[in-house]
């Protein structure tokens, strides 16, 4: 299992066009794949599951996953929230 956490950078948060960016690059590795805030854990592969979150602008989530390319999927996820999904 690894997990990193990352402050979501865009001001918004990850609203439908962020989350959807978000889950398309979960979906590109094997790993199961969790996003966690304040106690909450999704599937970082289902829309609804991550939008559920409320994850807005300044918010603090960890990604965890397991599977054979774990440590790549969470560093690749945790990438592109800290670039801000370019809004």
């Amino acid at each position: 299992m690894f997990v990193k956490d990352v402050v979501v950078q865009n001001q918004v948060g990850l609203h439908a066009r962020p989350a959807t960016f978000f889950i398309q690059k979960a979906n590109e590795f094997k790993s199961t794949i969790w996003v966690e805030k304040e106690e909450r854990r999704v599937n970082a592969k289902s829309l609804l599951g991550v939008l559920s979150l409320g994850i807005m602008g300044g918010a603090r989530i960890r990604i965890i996953a397991e599977g054979s390319d774990e440590e790549e999927a969470v560093n690749a996820i945790a990438d592109l929230v800290d670039s801000g999904f370019a809004e």
